[in-house]
């Protein structure tokens, strides 16, 4: 199995709790060093976020748990990064 380094996920979730709260304590996830949300769109009773967490041996499936606990729901995995160090995605020719 893979040790995944860091996870970006599509996260739909309600507006409570607010996006510190959730954001604490999804950096509280066995194996997550770091957790940053996005808020990428609001409406009237949810919040669309983009959820990027690092560490050492990420769990998707304890952090989808943890999720929806706090009553969200993981849309997307749009980017998974695994190895001994982190690669920072680059525009390839095909995004020009």
């Amino acid at each position: 199995m893979a040790s995944v380094r860091r996870l970006v996920l599509d996260v739909l979730k309600p507006h409570d709790p607010p996006l510190v709260d959730f954001t604490d304590q999804l950096s509280r996830v066995a194996g997550v060093a770091g957790a940053t949300c996005v808020l990428v769109e609001l409406d009237r009773e949810v919040q669309n976020v983009e959820v990027t967490l690092e560490g050492e041996g990420l769990d998707l499936g304890t952090v989808e748990e943890t999720i929806d606990g706090l009553g969200g729901t993981v849309h997307s995995v749009d980017l998974v990064a695994c190895g001994d160090r982190l690669v920072t995605p680059r525009r390839s020719v095909h995004d020009a």
